[in-house]
């Protein structure tokens, strides 16, 4: 049997809250009242975490060292 898994279901509710709220602002009666100011700080957040994440995950040599590693390890992947 097949099982939907918890990512799945994660993002299925939570379109289905934000369609909701849509609807439901688009009519004058938000469930979800986020000032502006909040999603401006929330995306900015969120950008910054990625970001961050995203530099951090990458190998950054920095060290001639590390550069001269770095062409050995792709001369190596090349052959």
């Amino acid at each position: 049997m097949n099982r939907i898994s918890a990512g799945t279901m994660a993002r299925t509710v939570i379109l289905a809250l934000a369609l909701i709220n849509q609807i439901l602002t688009a009519a004058g009666k938000p469930i979800i009242n986020i000032s502006d100011d909040t999603v401006n700080t929330l995306i900015s957040t969120g950008f910054t975490v990625v970001s961050a994440v995203w530099a951090w995950w990458k190998n950054n040599s920095f060290t001639s060292v590390a550069v001269k590693a770095d062409r050995y390890k792709k001369e190596l992947a090349s052959k």
